[in-house]
């Protein structure tokens, strides 16, 4: 059944049956403690009666004094022990040794069963309702001392009555307060269910309404918004992402089926279809190149950690890759020069050489001529700093914030250069952060750029500062 899935009920349930519980046994108990202790009231006061009656039954004037009477001696005084209200009177009754009852009080039920004689102190008995005590006196006599405990009977009916119909009243009132608690602490798995349900139907825009945040649920919630918000960005930028990527590669599709229907549509020169084929190996080219980049960012988003392994000087990989990016910059008369200090590190060191070729390729790509990049290498006290700078065109303020972004180009670098992709710098920082690194740019316009890396590692050895002019 439905009912028994639910945790609400459930846990009405339990809680239903342990508040039973509780006052089922704290009733009880105090029903058995009132009749024990009327019960104790009782018998100290059949006690109180039972001495009297003994006392008034022993000699009165030492030895050679005649016998007791048969009938108890008392004042008027110890007579109202024995006198009451109607229906709490108590009564006496005197066996002799022989089993004859000698005497009993006006007061006292008839047939009274004489009591089995048993030497000691006095016994209790109940009887009915009837309460009694007896005991056998040294000279041989047994005298029984009773009351009718009818009306205790009935009051502890009424207690007991009055006690259920309070237990009763507090069970409905927790039950009450249960499902009250119940439902206000389980709101929130409703709203997260709810919500939950209309992003699975596609709408990502939607968030948990949390009233607390220190509750277990109320810290749920917001962690469970922050991950919507993540999921909701991460979708954004994969639509983004499809889009720009079908943007990119578009063109070069286009310009390959243009270049082939213009070859096809009518005898050409040879020179011609050199051109055309030229024309179409260039866009293919291209789209090696961005599908190239599509992979290995599909490959850094499926994994967190580098593939590869491996332990080397950081002050060698950025040397040699800016040893192969010469050509490059002496085609763009841009002098390149490197100050590294030897750090050892673990890591991928195909990646970051690829990180470090995409850093300085744009600072030479973007530079004036006649201009210089300076790249160098610290080591801090937990990690090392790679720092690139450029005398270039500088980027826009508004372009800065997003340059680290899947295909973002600003428009400056898309009229310098089409064969760039704009995927350069968003793998540059997705190797920096699978290295547990950091990576940041400032720039004015006109005056450079300074790309600055923060690797954070254990440094196990630390030698001498190498300075190569190249």
């Amino acid at each position: 059944m439905k009912f028994f899935h639910s945790i609400r009920w459930r846990l009405q349930l339990w809680h239903g049956l342990l508040l039973a519980l509780v006052l089922a046994g704290f009733g009880f108990t105090a029903w058995q403690l009132q009749q024990a202790n009327q019960m104790n009231r009782t018998d100290h006061e059949l006690e109180q009666r039972m001495g009297l009656v003994e006392a008034s039954l022993l000699p009165r004037n030492g030895p050679g004094s005649p016998p007791p009477p048969d009938k108890p001696r008392w004042t008027a005084r110890e007579q109202n022990l024995f006198d009451g209200m109607p229906g709490q009177e108590y009564y006496y009754a005197i066996w002799q040794r022989d089993g004859r009852q000698s005497a009993a009080s006006a007061s006292a039920p008839s047939g009274i069963p004489q009591p089995e004689r048993i030497p000691g102190p006095p016994v209790f008995r109940s009887r009915g309702n009837f309460r009694e005590s007896f005991h056998d006196t040294p000279a041989g006599e047994c005298v029984l001392v009773g009351r009718d405990i009818g009306e205790e009977f009935v009051g502890s009916r009424r207690t007991a009555w009055l006690l259920a119909g309070s237990g009763g009243a507090v069970f409905l009132l927790g039950l009450a307060g249960g499902w009250w608690i119940a439902f206000r602490s389980l709101r929130p798995i409703a709203e997260i269910s709810a919500t939950a349900e209309k992003i699975s139907r596609g709408d990502l825009s939607q968030r948990i309404r949390t009233t607390e945040s220190e509750s277990e649920l109320g810290r749920l919630s917001l962690d469970l918004n922050q991950t919507f918000s993540r999921l909701d960005a991460a979708f954004a930028r994969q639509a983004q992402f499809t889009a720009d990527a079908s943007h990119e590669l578009r063109t070069p599709v286009t310009v390959i089926l243009t270049q082939t229907q213009s070859a096809l549509a009518r005898e050409r020169p040879s020179d011609e279809y050199r051109e055309s084929l030229a024309a179409c190996q260039r866009a293919a080219r291209r789209m090696r190149g961005m599908i190239e980049s599509l992979l290995v960012l599909a490959r850094f988003d499926a994994s967190e950690a580098p593939e590869a392994l491996e332990h080397f000087d950081l002050a060698r990989i950025v040397t040699d890759s800016v040893a192969l990016l010469i050509p490059l910059a002496d085609e763009k008369n841009v002098r390149v020069s490197v100050e590294a200090d030897s750090v050892p590190f673990s890591g991928d060191a195909g990646q970051l050489a690829q990180a470090v070729s995409n850093i300085v390729g744009n600072a030479i790509h973007y530079n004036r001529p006649g201009g210089s990049v300076s790249v160098m290498v610290r080591p801090e006290s937990d990690g090392a700093v790679l720092t690139v700078v450029d005398t270039g065109q500088g980027i826009a303020p508004g372009d800065l914030p997003h340059i680290f972004e899947r295909f973002y180009r600003a428009e400056k670098s898309r009229s310098s250069g089409q064969e760039h992709s704009g995927l350069g710098l968003a793998i540059t920082k997705a190797i920096i952060e699978k290295h547990g690194g950091l990576v940041d740019v400032a720039s004015e316009p006109d005056a450079g750029t300074t790309f600055t890396v923060r690797l954070r590692f254990s440094l196990t050895s630390l030698s001498r500062t190498q300075s190569t002019p190249l």
